[in-house]
């Protein structure tokens, strides 16, 4: 069981990530590669990424095990998460007394590869091999689905915001569920060894996660800045990568009418079928309809929740946006 225990300064300073963490996305789904359970989620991903993957990905699987701990340097608390180049940096530059403490920590429960012993010394090569893995594993198996991966993140983080201002911090964290539980100064969650960790006035950040699965994760040092991973729900279609960006191309012009356009402008911010259909006055299937269409051209993504459905502007919707009051200004 994870318990984390919150004080009244706490609650003050529970903060949800600005979008996904590059690095927590591919230790996570490194690990989810090596499960068998969540198959219907992501049987098809799996069955696409592992004949893709090049040998030097298999530095990451020791590493980053489908079950027991992993260590804490692998998706740092500090620097920035958003791009891969940034975050790999960061990692490289782990000071030594950090590495050889995570990787004796994970060696006490389970035997780790002989190159593991330079990677605790600090050996710069061994970091900068670990770093060209890391790469290539997210060039290789999440790349091509980024767009839609990041999407439904930012989905995610809407609803929580959305969450917060109905309800406050504990209404976000009573929303959280169904795989973490509040009730007043606890959130806990089922975890597959005994967890305690104290804010102590910190704060924590929630980091919603495509590939985290089945349940939440933080990092095995309290000591370190708290950081709550948890698993978003998911509406993925695997069956082919991502199309180009085509945010700026014309060929989208035919795509927006009048309707269309507000739905999209809607969105932008997030919102239900039922509230748009009844801030713009169209019926539900008519906005069923202009949402499917705007989905399909990678503009919206939909999050579903307990019956719910709930659509936000992608990355590149939000560019079209940006780019049509560009135009109006002009």
């Amino acid at each position: 069981m994870l318990r984390v225990y919150f004080t009244a300064e706490d609650l003050a300073r529970v903060r949800v990530a600005s979008g996904p963490d590059i690095l927590w996305e591919i230790s996570n789904s490194v690990q989810t590669l090596q499960r068998r359970d969540g198959a219907r989620v992501f049987g098809a991903w799996r069955r696409w990424a592992r004949p893709r993957l090049s040998e030097s990905c298999r530095l990451l699987s020791p590493l980053l095990p489908p079950h027991g701990c992993s260590p804490d340097f692998l998706t740092p608390t500090h620097g920035d998460g958003a791009t891969l180049h940034a975050a790999v940096d960061t990692l490289v530059r782990t000071p030594r007394s950090r590495l050889r403490t995570d990787l004796s920590r994970v060696a006490a429960s389970r035997r780790l590869p002989g190159w593991t012993e330079s990677l605790a010394r600090g050996d710069s090569a061994a970091l900068r091999q670990l770093g060209r893995a890391l790469h290539t594993y997210h060039v290789e198996a999440l790349a091509p689905f980024w767009q839609r991966i990041h999407a439904q993140i930012d989905a995610d983080r809407i609803m929580r915001l959305h969450s917060l201002l109905g309800g406050g911090t504990e209404g976000l964290l009573a929303g959280l569920g169904p795989q973490l539980r509040w009730k007043y100064p606890v959130l806990e969650a089922d975890y597959p060894v005994d967890q305690h960790l104290r804010l102590d006035g910190r704060g924590i950040i929630l980091q919603p996660s495509f590939f985290c699965w089945p349940t939440p994760v933080t990092l095995a040092d309290g000591e370190l800045p708290p950081v709550l991973v948890y698993p978003i729900d998911h509406a993925m279609d695997w069956t082919h990568p991502d199309p180009p960006d085509r945010s700026d191309d014309g060929a989208l012009g035919p795509l927006m009418g009048y309707t269309r356009a507000a739905v999209l402008k809607a969105v932008r911010t997030g919102a239900s079928t039922v509230e748009l259909a009844r801030l713009l006055e169209v019926t539900h299937p008519a906005i069923s309809q202009h949402v499917k269409i705007l989905r399909a051209a990678g503009l919206v993504t939909t999050a579903r929740r307990g019956g719910r459905s709930f659509h936000v502007a992608t990355p590149q919707g939000r560019a079209l946006l940006r780019s049509g009051e560009r135009g109006t200004t002009a």
